[in-house]
């Protein structure tokens, strides 16, 4: 290994995670390396096309994963710089207070994190202001306290919005604006005024964004920490395992394969090395990293690597109103009503939140799934302009039978309950499905949207992936201590969703940004 392959830090991946922490030790000084399995998105007509990127999936990896029973699937994952938030709606919601402590659900129980909301509080600003996220706080009543408000007003809701909102109030409920993250001036009637970077369009959710105006890990955090001289990305880069000193309490060795087309074996060394390759990648790269100080894995002398998988229950739905959507950008509206539970229910139940507006193309997708749910005489182009889009969101329990493993094969198999305290989910259906004549829509057409589901398939529905590599105080019962240092190495960090010892009801992905840059701070000192 030559002096110009040592760094003072790796950072493997450059998602919400990895991008946000290389970010913030951008102006440490420190010689600092990024790792990216992927290259950077390519920029193209095809970024917006719905039958691109839903009914064909053109960006997903082009890999195959084994579910519990051998069966193959495609998982929801892609390999950008960026990571998965090139594809992410940008919904970046705090973790409610309660989601940090033990919070018992109808099929058990959400565990209690090391930390409270109030460790995580001064990071949830830092996080909502470096993301441009747009909100304001104080109009959910289930938020807990904040510092600051929101650096960037809320998303203002076009009429057909504005009108769910209202008609949402006069049952009784509290929708608020979701908080977004997008580079967004809207002048007084919320249109996107001529230097805004975002213009309002009707692609903001899973589609990546032509213009750079989506608050991504690339845009936001992995670009601009380039622009620091002692910053580098290596795109195209498959680390395959981590390598240890002879006492195996430090990674001495990365070592990837690189190149596009016809790859070469290289070695990286770092004092510190960070793992940010998301929750399923992350534990398949200590696993992969077994030797004979770390037999069942690098970070698993309490065999909880791989283990407790979590995606979130999830529902993507379409309502079909009564009156036309004209809608274009429709992701500014949320509801928490009934998050923690309800007069009928006595566990939490979850969010409802509203998804990017559905089109033809996708609808046409659909349609054998929907043979004879809705009107014959509604042509898919009708049926496209009154849809109304919803994603429930309800919690799904950390389960050790849950997991991830690797074959003699260096196969990834992932085994998964998708049947995991949903009730709580399938009641939060049953109460939109009981609003909906009185929110202007028609009573009986609640119609699946599975491609934004991955087709239906549950367990390829990756997108919200966490848990595999708990922190905790107890090393007996977790991988990471309190600041994402595994307990068995001195040098060696996981920040991407692995760490969560749950996973609430809400997006991830700012508490991924928030942990990154709390982990950050604990990294910078230590560099110091």
């Amino acid at each position: 290994m030559t002096e110009a392959q040592h760094y003072d830090v790796i950072v493997i991946g450059t998602g919400a995670g990895g991008g946000t922490i290389a970010h913030r030790l951008a102006d440490t000084g420190k010689r600092i390396l990024l790792l990216e399995r992927g290259d950077y998105l390519p920029r193209e007509r095809d970024n917006w096309d719905s039958t691109a990127v839903f009914v064909k999936g053109k960006y997903r990896a082009p890999e195959f994963w084994f579910d519990k029973n051998g069966n193959q699937f495609p998982p929801e994952v892609n390999y950008y710089v960026g990571g998965n938030t090139k594809f992410y709606g940008a919904a970046l919601f705090r973790m409610r207070p309660e989601d940090f402590g033990e919070l018992r659900h109808h099929d058990g129980i959400s565990p209690a994190w090391p930390l409270r909301y109030e460790d995580f509080e001064p990071y949830y600003t830092q996080a909502e202001h470096l993301y441009l996220v747009h909100g304001r706080h104080g109009e959910d009543p289930t938020e807990g306290p904040t510092s600051a408000q929101y650096a960037y007003p809320p998303v203002q809701h076009e009429p057909r919005i504005e009108q769910l909102s209202h008609d949402l109030e006069k049952q009784g409920l509290h929708p608020f604006h979701l908080p977004i993250g997008v580079n967004l001036t809207q002048d007084e009637r919320g249109r996107a005024v001529h230097t805004s970077a975002c213009i309002r369009c009707d692609r903001v959710d899973g589609f990546p964004c032509l213009v750079g105006a989506k608050s991504d890990a690339q845009v936001i955090c992995v670009d601009p920490a380039l622009r620091h001289a002692n910053v580098e990305m290596i795109t195209h880069a498959d680390v395959r395992r981590l390598e240890t000193d002879t006492t195996g309490r430090s990674v001495t060795k990365v070592v990837a394969t690189v190149g596009d087309g016809d790859p070469s074996t290289v070695e990286f060394g770092a004092d510190i090395v960070v793992v940010a390759c998301g929750a399923v990648n992350s534990a398949v790269l200590l696993l992969r990293s077994a030797d004979d100080r770390h037999p069942q894995g690098l970070a698993n002398s309490s065999d909880v690597v791989g283990r407790y998988y979590m995606r979130h229950n999830n529902m993507a739905l379409m309502a079909v109103s009564r009156e036309p959507n004209d809608t274009k950008f429709q992701k500014t509206l949320a509801l928490h009503d009934w998050y923690l539970g309800s007069d009928d229910w006595d566990y939490p139940l979850g969010g409802i939140q509203m998804l990017g507006k559905s089109d033809s193309e996708q609808i046409h997708g659909e349609a054998p799934r929907w043979a004879g749910a809705v009107a014959p005489d509604m042509p898919f182009e009708v049926l496209a302009h009154h849809a109304v889009d919803f994603w429930l969101c309800g919690e799904d329990l950390p389960v050790a039978e849950n997991r991830v493993t690797l074959d003699r094969d260096d196969g990834i198999h992932l085994a998964l309950d998708e049947k995991n305290n949903i009730a709580g989910l399938e009641r939060l259906r049953h109460k939109l499905q009981g609003m909906l004549e009185h929110l202007g829509m028609h009573e009986h057409h609640l119609l699946s949207r599975s491609l934004y589901l991955h087709k239906g398939m549950p367990i390829g529905a990756t997108a919200h992936q966490a848990g595999t590599v708990r922190f905790g105080g107890d090393p007996a019962s977790s991988a990471l201590d309190v600041n994402c240092k595994a307990h068995d190495l001195d040098n060696l960090y996981v920040v991407d969703t692995s760490f969560f010892p749950s996973i609430g009801a809400v997006n991830p992905s700012l508490t991924a940004i928030a942990n990154a840059l709390r982990v950050g701070d604990h990294i910078a000192e230590r560099l110091r």
